[in-house]
């Protein structure tokens, strides 16, 4: 539960494993940033229990990144996208404007 980014992340590729509810108390911590206090109002639930579906969820994204590693690899591969891209920015000619557009395509289809 430290870090809310990471582990918006991480449900963003691991969400479905989670069960509905982890994934709906996971989303309105991380995604819409509501505290643990504003999430147990507004589910008529407690703050614990809150606390404990959304430590154990986060738990659970951990693992599987752990298990399966795509986040990283998705961060890797876009990364490795993006410097082909620039070292190909300013260089000069047609195959170089060609091996721009095909990365720029990969690019996009791996944000799709």
């Amino acid at each position: 539960m430290e870090n809310r980014l990471e582990t918006g992340w991480l449900l963003t590729f691991y969400g479905p494993l989670l069960t509905s509810r982890q994934q709906k108390l996971l989303a309105l911590y991380c995604e819409e940033d509501l505290s643990l206090s504003e999430i147990a109002a507004r589910e008529g639930i407690s703050r614990q229990g809150v606390h404990d579906a959304v430590r154990k969820g986060a738990h659970q994204l951990e693992s599987y990144e752990a298990l399966l590693g795509l986040a990283e690899r998705y961060r890797r591969l876009t990364e490795g996208l993006n410097e082909g891209l620039d070292a190909l920015r300013d260089a000069p000619g047609e195959r170089a404007q060609r091996a721009r557009k095909i990365l720029e395509r990969l690019l996009l289809e791996e944000e799709e």
